[in-house]
């Protein structure tokens, strides 16, 4: 039996990989720190659960509406207002099962073969994929580590197969933050070129340092052109309910609640009575998760720089960071590969990110404490041994 050319777009996960491979090593009886997925530690808070439940001991466990329930998408809304702009709850917003349906939905409903999408990079290589299977291009536009615009070689690469610019912010995996200068210039080559932009904003809620973030779909003139992806697994501990929506206007959330009817029909039903609990209910399970988040970002990113060789910027959002490997003079799969057979520490290459990402790893936060320090120590060892070499 032949497999189907298109196949040959979907690469296996890089992250899903490498924790793959570290379970095997576990089963072995090898101790392995997990630094590679980006899963919070945290319990889903309690009162999120108890909505589910309440929902299914109330037979609320049928199909619903293609596009979720009203009552979650008026939730959502009312999120997005205090976010800087309004949305139409039954015509601009769809919900899905899992944020990265929302974002394949997206580029499938926009894109058309042969069309560039023009990916601020290092980014999530979902970003990358989804664009090429809907038979688009991929073109990567490089922002370092700090994830900081370059205008000028976004402008650059910008042709007249372009469509659509594609942003993270806070970004996976350097956890940079784009400013609002630096949407703003992103916006004005959207309107000067007729692009639409696709603004993941999944990490919207795990900032550092009061910093407030302003989406890509408040300012002015880019409501109409602009996609937002959100979802529940970050912010509220919730990965594996897989809720996921986005903002767009009627078209495309016509065109996007088309291909959803056609594949997976509607998300979960009682789980979407939990993501209404999840934004109506009390915020400081997240408040205390971000804190934490936070307590462990200083720690990590102030003992990889005292390593001799290793770089690494300070993140300001998300629960990763990108350290510089460079120094090694080795790719950084090498890197990750040998880390976790000799030391039992498992990361993420940062070739996994793009181009602009090799040389890199990414290390998750999203663990305790406990485990940082003690991979910490292993990835010390790891590179002395090297560095010597």
């Amino acid at each position: 039996m032949k497999i189907a050319k298109r196949m040959k777009i979907i690469k296996p996960s890089g992250t899903i990989s490498m924790a793959e491979n570290a379970r095997e090593m576990e089963r072995s009886g090898r101790k392995v720190y997990h630094l590679e997925i980006g899963e919070p530690d945290f319990d889903t808070p309690a009162h999120i659960k108890e909505a589910a439940l309440e929902a299914i001991r109330g037979g609320f466990t049928h199909y619903t509406s293609s596009r979720g329930i009203i009552e979650l998408r008026e939730a959502i809304a009312q999120d997005l207002e205090s976010k800087g702009f309004g949305a139409d709850p039954r015509k601009e917003i769809i919900v899905t099962p899992g944020a990265k349906h929302a974002l394949y939905c997206a580029c499938l409903a926009t894109l058309d073969p042969g069309d560039e999408a023009l990916v601020l990079g290092p980014t999530w290589p979902t970003h990358f994929q989804c664009v090429e299977i809907a038979e688009a291009r991929a073109v990567e536009v490089p922002c370092g580590d700090t994830y900081i615009l370059d205008e000028e070689a976004l402008k650059e690469r910008i042709t007249g197969k372009s469509k659509m610019i594609l942003v993270s912010s806070p970004n996976n995996p350097t956890g940079g933050v784009i400013g609002e200068e630096q949407l703003k210039a992103i916006a004005d080559l959207a309107m000067d070129h007729n692009l639409l932009v696709l603004s993941d904003e999944i990490y919207d809620r795990i900032v550092y340092d009061g910093l407030r973030l302003k989406s890509m779909a408040s300012l002015s003139e880019m409501r109409e052109r602009t996609i937002v992806m959100n979802g529940f697994s970050k912010t509220y501990a919730m990965t594996g309910w897989r809720l996921g929506y986005a903002f767009a206007s009627k078209e495309i959330v016509e065109a996007m609640d088309r291909i959803q009817q056609s594949t997976t029909t509607c998300p979960a039903s009682f789980i979407q009575k939990a993501g209404v609990a999840a934004l109506r209910g009390p915020q400081d399970p997240v408040e205390k998760m971000v804190e934490e988040y936070d307590r462990r970002r200083y720690f990590l990113v102030e003992q990889l720089n005292k390593i001799p060789g290793v770089r690494c910027v300070m993140p300001k959002g998300a629960f990763y960071v990108f350290p510089d490997f460079s120094s090694l003079q080795m790719p950084s799969f090498k890197v990750c590969a040998r880390l976790l057979e000799e030391e039992g520490v498992s990361s993420t290459p940062g070739s996994e990110f793009g181009e602009s990402g090799e040389g890199h790893i990414r290390l998750s936060y999203a663990t305790s404490l406990e485990t940082i320090m003690e991979a910490l120590r292993k990835i010390k060892e790891f590179v002395n041994r090297y560095a010597r070499k």
